[in-house]
């Protein structure tokens, strides 16, 4: 088959079943501990097959999300094939024009048109409530207890790095008192579709295609119901790169004109969804370095400070900023760069 690579042994059959056997095989990406990329190429024809055997990767969510995001007219990969027995799934090729790269030397001009498309996306997505359910698979709520849990990672692996101990029950039980005192504000229109990871890294740029469907969708398999808002700050507070602050409150404003919410509560669950994930960043960037030993994500840690301040200067926020100055002042904060 082409090239030597080391594929699963249940792809030969599967891929001569669909029509491939003899296509040109290239293993791309690997951007999981169980999950694996390949690429197919065959005369005039491409497209990736995908292994995810783990079921903790969770395919049978990823077909039916790949399904619905067509369905609501974006450009989610459509899916060719797929036997989830032994989890491969046979699908598009959105190519290899990435966000996240084009936006290194993209002019000004060319990334407000990226961020616009980007926007209009979620535009079209949140036009109407995430089912509960698709086919076979239930859809998560992404509610109070579960963003609290993830806010706590904070105090998991960052706390100890700059108070020299593990954060005590008091603190710990302060913390969460404010989370449960903000987060109902963050609640609005929170039967939506939530990707959770809509950035620029999981964004494709199709330039052939109209509209927002210029943009091709990644990576949304752990996607549930919840806040409009937490998608938008994912695109716009972008914990690896920074976004303009004129093109943030651009698309702030385009997205809220294409939607019929009431501004004033959507602008304080986009805030309360920044600092949630923010908060939920900084303890994930550090585990990497300790736990993996990615110690590069330890240089996005000023950038996500940043945007934790910016959500908390917002009204509604009292608490939670009350509570960061108090425990966690920028005094106490640094960017570990002596790291070993």
């Amino acid at each position: 088959m082409g090239q030597t690579v080391n594929l699963p042994d249940a792809a030969p059959r599967f891929l001569a079943a669909e029509g491939w056997e003899g296509a040109d095989i290239s293993e791309f990406s690997a951007d999981a501990a169980f999950r694996r990329y390949f690429r197919l190429r065959k005369g005039d024809r491409s497209a990736i097959l995908m292994h995810a055997p783990d079921p903790s990767e969770r395919s049978e969510w990823f077909v039916e999300l790949a399904l619905e995001i067509r369905r609501r007219g974006m450009s989610g990969p459509a899916i060719h094939a797929y036997d989830l027995s032994v989890g491969l799934i046979l699908l598009e090729d959105l190519g290899t024009h990435q966000y996240f790269q084009y936006l290194k030397t993209a002019s000004q001009a060319a990334e407000r048109e990226l961020y616009l498309m980007a926007t209009d996306v979620l535009v079209a997505l949140h036009a109407d409530p995430m089912p509960a359910r698709l086919g076979d698979v239930i859809i998560d709520d992404y509610g109070t207890e579960r963003m609290i849990k993830e806010a706590e990672l904070l105090l998991d692996w960052h706390w100890p790095e700059l108070m020299e101990g593990s954060a005590s029950d008091d603190v710990r039980s302060s913390y969460r008192a404010v989370w449960q005192a903000v987060l109902p504000a963050g609640l609005y229109d929170a039967d939506r579709m939530v990707q959770l990871d809509y950035h620029a890294p999981n964004l494709m740029w199709l330039p052939e295609r109209e509209g927002p469907r210029r943009v091709g969708i990644l990576d949304f398999q752990d996607a549930m119901r919840g806040p409009s808002a937490y998608d938008l700050v994912s695109l716009l507070q972008d914990a690896r790169r920074d976004v303009p602050q004129d093109v943030q409150m651009e698309m702030l404003a385009r997205y809220l004109a294409g939607r019929d919410v009431d501004e004033a509560a959507f602008r304080t669950s986009y805030a309360v969804m920044g600092a949630q994930r923010a908060a939920r960043i900084l303890g994930v960037f550090v585990r990497l370095w300790r736990r993996d030993a990615k110690p590069g994500y330890l240089n996005h840690l000023p950038r996500l400070w940043g945007q934790l301040d910016q959500n908390l200067s917002q009204a509604g926020l009292e608490p939670l900023a009350d509570w960061f100055g108090n425990h966690l002042p920028a005094s106490v904060r640094r960017t570990f760069k002596d790291h070993k």
